[in-house]
């Protein structure tokens, strides 16, 4: 999986937005979304909000653990933990990302919500670099990794799979020339 086919799973995320039209219930394949008000908050999937937005037809809200206290308590459990932290929304990134891109005039201090998201995939995506670091020095045939996201998953499968293969291969091989060696010794 790529990274914008993640973001267009992590689109489906509902969020609440504030319509400045009218507009009946839209029956769409994903699910009803409406009826749209003005001035009245109604969620809708974050594709949604995010077309109506570029049409200036809404205000997005942000969600709620996007604000910068509650980003700013979870990079510090993220740093005080050893082990992976559950993330407030399992599409955080790709969410932020968005948000930030098409309505950071809706988030207050956007800013700091960016750098705080970026801290926080910086301190998970290093966890996750030792983690398997670790699990392929131990020699391990299997693992368990709790809250990991999809784009986390994403990012170091093709590591984590490359170096498996190659392990793998080295494995076979030295096991190969174990069986000769044996086989040599035995003729002897």
């Amino acid at each position: 999986m790529n990274p914008a086919e993640i973001e267009f799973i992590a689109e489906k995320e509902l969020v609440s937005i504030v319509p400045n039209f009218a507009l009946d219930k839209l029956y769409l394949i994903s699910g009803d979304v409406g009826p749209l008000n003005p001035g009245l908050p109604v969620e809708v999937p974050l594709w949604v909000a995010v077309m109506l937005k570029q049409r200036q037809k809404c205000r997005i809200i942000p969600p709620t653990w996007m604000d910068v206290e509650i980003l700013q308590q979870k990079k510090q459990e993220e740093i005080d933990s050893k082990f992976f932290t559950e993330m407030p929304s399992k599409h955080y990134m790709e969410v932020s990302q968005l948000m930030l891109k098409y309505a950071s005039e809706n988030l207050t201090r956007a800013d700091e919500v960016r750098t705080l998201v970026k801290d926080i995939w910086d301190i998970r995506s290093s966890k996750l670099r030792s983690s398997v670091d670790a699990f392929i020095r131990s020699d391990a045939t299997h693992a368990k990794l709790n809250h990991l996201t999809l784009m986390e998953l994403n990012t170091i499968r093709p590591l984590l799979t490359k170096s498996l293969e190659l392990m793998q291969q080295l494995r076979n091989s030295t096991a190969k020339q174990i069986d000769s060696a044996t086989v040599e010794s035995q003729s002897i």
